[in-house]
């Protein structure tokens, strides 16, 4: 089987329709892919009215986090390593003389990230940038906008009709810092719901053998982390406990991402595409000597995450001390490629922080590869995946899909207890549940047959999980007690699955019948 990437251009050129939706073409210029900094997709002004009689009366959500610095010592120290050595052989082009010191200042700025910054507790990698946490403040405050008189009324109820605002998270610093950015938007736009918002207690006890471990209150692993449940915190061995499901189910994802045989070979192939190669050889031969960049390429230089590196806030009051683990390699043009695409991606999201612009480094057209590349192993490992493996990717996110559920079925019981039910969590969150919803345009999958390809599927890591990703349902009732919603995805007005076409409202292009659309979704 030939594994091919077709850039953009040459598939315009061979004739090919692009899958692109409106929303991709303008916001994949950079090709950040699920790197790229949160935008709205759609202007509330355009939002289609609810019918008359139907007032809203709760919203919900789901959103990843903000833009984040890099994860860990991984990509940038690898990167750094290199171009070390080819400062030493005087390899260095002209623009390659100013990759080293671009690459030191994106480690420095993560290893000191969140410094002085309210709200994060621990410093340096993976935590939030300034661009995130603006990103979830804005998105409170547009979620006010959108329903001013409903959050008008709920605050003003507070005290005769107390309603919760009622705030979950992963349990992850970064996912529980944009709970509380969020939180601070949403307050800043409409202060009197400060006494409403709530963090519910963690399930529990987990794991139901040996010796529980508390969670802080607001944390849900279940709902909001399935994808690495472990028996440490996790496990559940009574089949009749709402969360075996989940858990067992967490485990078969698991086991699916680590092992399985046709998984493991079709990630080889990504990496192993030549054209993927090529793009790297390009890259590297605008920063490098093309002695030095074949050398990488025939096996006599290869670089990694080695070594250990200290940064001094300009205060001197704090001080990181980290030593790279040596597992993040470059032994090929490809894995080049792909770190320094690592940067380039994460460069916009620590723009206050670093300041650094990468795009000198990463032509368009080799972007377009490598960003190709990305979205085929998240769209394996974590999206749509193999047709034949049916729901392995995403099943996990089944209990989240239930309890949006369940929070729909209480107000359509006439329970108003909860105004909202704010979830903050992982791209390895949205991923799987935009997948477990069914959506348009996001659960298309691919036989072992056939190799994912931006030509051949509209799946796109900027559409599905760009920073800051979010699902929001909005339900209206009007006096007869009927219960509409209307769903935005990256606050776009967004059709749920094709299925349940038939329970949109009659006159209306965006509201569906709620009774209707659970029972098509199987309640």
């Amino acid at each position: 089987m030939t594994h091919s990437f077709i850039p953009r251009a040459l598939c315009l050129a061979l004739g090919f329709t692009l899958a692109f939706s409106a929303t991709a073409a303008t916001t994949t210029a950079y090709w950040y892919q699920t790197k790229t900094p949160y935008q709205p997709q759609q202007q509330a002004s355009t939002y289609e009215a609810a019918p008359a009689g139907f007032k809203p009366v709760f919203t919900e959500m789901l959103a990843r986090h903000g833009s984040r610095g890099l994860s860990s010592l991984k990509y940038d120290l690898a990167v750094y390593n290199m171009w070390l050595q080819a400062q030493a052989d005087g390899a260095l082009t002209p623009l390659g003389a100013s990759l080293g010191p671009d690459v030191y200042t994106i480690m420095k700025a993560n290893f000191l990230l969140g410094y002085g910054v309210e709200g994060i507790s621990k410093p340096g990698y993976g935590n939030e940038t300034q661009l995130g946490i603006s990103e979830h403040k804005a998105l409170a405050q547009r979620l006010v906008s959108r329903l001013q008189p409903y959050w008008k009324q709920v605050a003003n109820n507070s005290v005769a009709a107390p309603r919760q605002v009622v705030v979950v998270t992963s349990g992850v610093d970064r996912a529980v810092d944009s709970g509380h950015y969020f939180t601070e938007g949403l307050l800043a736009a409409k202060p009197g719901l400060a006494k409403l918002v709530t963090t519910p207690a963690a399930p529990g006890p987990y794991p139901d053998v040996g010796t529980p471990v508390a969670e802080p209150a607001g944390t849900d692993r279940f709902a909001l982390y399935f994808h690495k449940l472990v028996a440490a915190t996790d496990l559940v061995t009574n089949t009749a406990d709402p969360h075996f499901v989940t858990y067992t189910d967490s485990q078969a994802y698991q086991a699916y991402k680590g092992a399985d045989a046709d998984l493991l070979s079709r990630q080889a192939a990504l990496q192993a595409n030549p054209a993927v190669g090529a793009a790297g050889r390009v890259i590297l031969e605008r920063l490098f000597a093309k002695a030095f960049v074949d050398k990488i390429e025939n096996g006599s230089y290869s670089f990694a995450n080695t070594g250990t590196y200290s940064f001094t806030s300009d205060d001197g009051k704090f001080t990181s001390t980290l030593t790279g683990d040596g597992k993040t390699k470059i032994n090929s043009l490809a894995s080049a490629a792909a770190l320094l695409y690592e940067l380039y991606s994460i460069a916009p999201a620590m723009k206050a922080e670093a300041g650094v612009n990468f795009k000198p480094y990463m032509p368009q057209d080799q972007a377009e590869v490598v960003a190709e590349l990305n979205d085929a192993s998240d769209f394996y490992d974590k999206g749509p995946g193999f047709s034949e493996k049916g729901s392995a990717t995403w099943k996990m996110a089944q209990g989240l899909v239930d309890d949006f559920f369940k929070e729909a079925d209480a107000i359509a019981a006439g329970d108003l207890s909860h105004a909202a039910k704010l979830r903050f969590a992982h791209a390895e969150t949205v991923i799987p549940f935009a997948s477990a919803m069914g959506l348009k345009n996001v659960l298309q999958q691919v036989p072992l047959a056939q190799t994912y390809s931006y030509a051949s599927n509209p799946w796109r890591g900027v559409d599905v999980s760009p920073m800051a990703a979010n699902m929001q349902w909005d339900l209206y009732r009007n006096k007869a007690g009927q219960v509409i919603v209307k769903m935005l995805y990256n606050e776009a007005e967004t059709d749920f699955k094709a299925a349940c076409d038939g329970a949109k409202l009659p006159g209306t292009q965006h509201f569906y019948d709620y009774a209707q659309l659970r029972s098509c979704y199987g309640y």
